[in-house]
């Protein structure tokens, strides 16, 4: 997984305690805001360069197994079986085997605890939030007529959480390359006239004019500038190339990466019932996405002839969406078999997004020391962009042991290479969907299942398997885990309990310029569903 350079739409507020001439503790508090901002000087640019990358297309393109608690305790294997909300969200036609009018609301609890490994250097985090993890209804109405093939119609509008991106994630170690080379990557061949303040002119002048100019490269390269980071080879106004003011290979670098928001996907659902032994289903989804990141860099050294020796970045990423996508699926009953087949269409997101960042630093000058603080207040606006990500096939099979249980398995194939981002006459939308098909590739996940019933109490367990969608499998790894779980039918209610583990791998750059060297980070995913069913 490879972190954005830009990230934001919060408040950053740096506040600055100066201890002795050693030591800076710099702290910084995000305000989450949607669309509201308490910036004294606010200018909206809107940025001639695209900042996305291919985790952008991943983030949206991958879903998670939740749903109601019986769905996520059988780790999401229903695509034959049906008869649960969230199961019409793989299958449409599962909710034709409904008998009644049913509807449940799912409450979650998701905790992620992440290990990063930056140059032998061990640091743990974690974040727990709660949430409404599914809601829907399915109204089901029998045909009148018993000569008709046609046996019912069930309609049904579901809620599922397809992605909650809340997550803390914390890394820390003695690095050998300094955020300096993000900046000074970025600086060279911009004019170091473009970079200087003119008589009059304030940071937030200079940065938005840059942001709706030149783009993002330029707005770093200002930053690092003004920050004393980098300095002109030659002071000609026409000079092009930058030399660093941190020296040495040993940095003490702590970054902290924070990200909250979810993606849902609201469900229209319709299926029908022909003759007693085939079921046919169609979904329509509309898709959104609210999506914040914070990212901080603070780093140290003590090295000979640097003349930096402490800097903090921030950088901050709000992101809206807002998509559709469509699914048909078939259910076929042969005796206690059940075979299912269901077909997903790509989703087609338009997104928008906005970005901050500020710089703190610290030098050393005839023997003082000197901060400089450049924060410009400025949102950098970017232009909406399209994105289409790969749709989905998915066949299942489950055999259903009378009343006292039963074993179910789901299939599904994703290529992750189709995801696309667009216009695509963009040049840099271009080269990013050239890097995606190089890069990614089609993915398949193994979902199995059983339930076992002792009168109205049902004992549940899952195991969930989905390789990584990268050609090298190191950037993200294959994702793994297990589920267990129970209900309690009282009739017209019901009660129904899961618990679900996953595990996962990774190798996350810092930045994907100049800094890009890999923390390895091992995350855990644990899960508590809490599903009340009621017959209407």
């Amino acid at each position: 997984m490879v972190a954005q350079d830009q990230v934001g739409h919060q408040e950053v507020d740096l506040l600055v305690e100066v201890e002795d001439a050693d030591k800076i503790q710099i702290n910084f508090h995000l305000f989450y805001m949607k669309r509201v901002f308490l910036f004294a000087i606010v200018f909206m640019a809107t940025v001639t360069t695209y900042a996305q990358d291919i985790t952008d297309g991943l983030r949206y393109a991958t879903d998670k197994t939740n749903g109601s608690a019986r769905f996520r305790a059988m780790s999401g294997a229903f695509g034959a079986l049906g008869g649960d909300l969230s199961a019409t969200a793989i299958n449409p036609a599962g909710s034709a085997i409904f008998l009644k009018n049913s509807a449940t609301v799912s409450f979650a609890v998701d905790n992620i605890d992440n290990e990063a490994n930056y140059f032998n250097t061990i640091a743990e985090s974690a974040d727990t939030d709660l949430s409404i993890n599914q809601a829907g209804a399915i109204f089901v109405f029998n045909n009148a007529n018993e000569e008709s093939p046609w046996k019912k119609l069930s309609l049904g509008i579901n809620y599922d959480n397809t992605n909650n991106y809340d997550g803390d994630l914390f890394i820390t170690g003695t690095g050998n390359t300094s955020i300096s080379r993000f900046f000074l990557t970025q600086a060279q061949g911009i004019p170091l006239d473009l970079l200087q303040l003119r008589n009059g002119e304030s940071v937030s002048d200079l940065y938005s004019f840059l942001g709706e100019t030149e783009g993002v490269a330029a707005q770093n390269a200002f930053l690092g500038f003004q920050g004393f980071i980098i300095d002109p080879l030659d002071n000609d106004p026409n000079n092009t190339q930058y030399i660093s003011n941190i020296a040495g290979s040993s940095f003490n670098q702590e970054y902290s990466y924070f990200t909250q928001g979810n993606s849902g996907k609201f469900t229209f659902n319709a299926a029908t019932q022909y003759g007693e032994n085939f079921y046919f289903g169609i979904n329509l989804n509309s898709h959104t996405v609210d999506y914040e990141r914070s990212t901080f860099l603070f780093e140290t050294n003590n090295n000979a002839n640097s003349t930096v020796n402490q800097v903090g970045f921030q950088n901050n990423l709000s992101v809206l969406g807002a998509g559709f996508s469509a699914q048909v699926g078939a259910i076929v009953k042969l005796d206690a078999l059940r075979l299912g087949f269901a077909y997903d269409t790509p989703t087609w997101y338009n997104i928008s997004e906005e970005t901050t960042q500020s710089l703190e630093t610290r030098r050393i000058e005839n023997n003082q020391s000197i901060i400089e603080t450049i924060n410009p207040r400025v949102i950098n606006i970017f232009n909406e962009y399209d994105l289409q990500t790969p749709g989905k096939i998915a066949a299942s099979a489950a055999y259903i042991f009378g009343t006292q249980g039963l074993l179910s398995f789901d299939y599904s194939y994703k290529d992750y290479s189709n995801i696309e981002f667009s216009p695509t006459r963009d040049p840099s939308f271009s080269a990013l969907n050239n890097s995606i098909d190089n890069t990614l590739k089609a993915t398949s996940t193994y979902r199995l299942g059983g339930e076992y019933r002792i009168d109205k109490l049902s004992l549940r367990g899952g195991y969930h398997y989905e390789e990584s969608p990268y050609e090298n499998e190191q950037t993200v790894g294959d994702l793994s885990g297990f589920s267990l779980g129970l209900g309690y039918n009282l009739g017209s209610y019901s009660l129904d309990l899961a618990y679900s583990r996953s595990e996962q791998d990774r190798n996350q750059q810092l930045y994907n310029i100049g800094l890009t060297d890999t923390a390895s980070i091992n995350t855990v995913y644990t899960n508590v569903v809490l599903t009340l069913g009621f017959s209407l």
